[in-house]
């Protein structure tokens, strides 16, 4: 194994040397899953306590 880069690594980043970052849209990031607060874990922890 050389310490030389072979053609697709020296492609892969003069591709990258040449992006441009401008052509890139802005996003709107939303969150689709929340994850439950610990107050909501213990509700349902002493609902199940409960009901058993």
């Amino acid at each position: 194994m050389s310490d030389q880069p072979d053609d697709t690594q020296k492609q892969t980043m003069n591709e990258v040397k040449n992006f441009k970052r401008n052509s890139l849209r802005k996003t709107q990031t939303e969150v689709k899953v929340m994850l439950p607060t610990k107050e909501v874990i213990q509700q349902e922890k002493d609902a199940v306590k409960t009901t058993s």
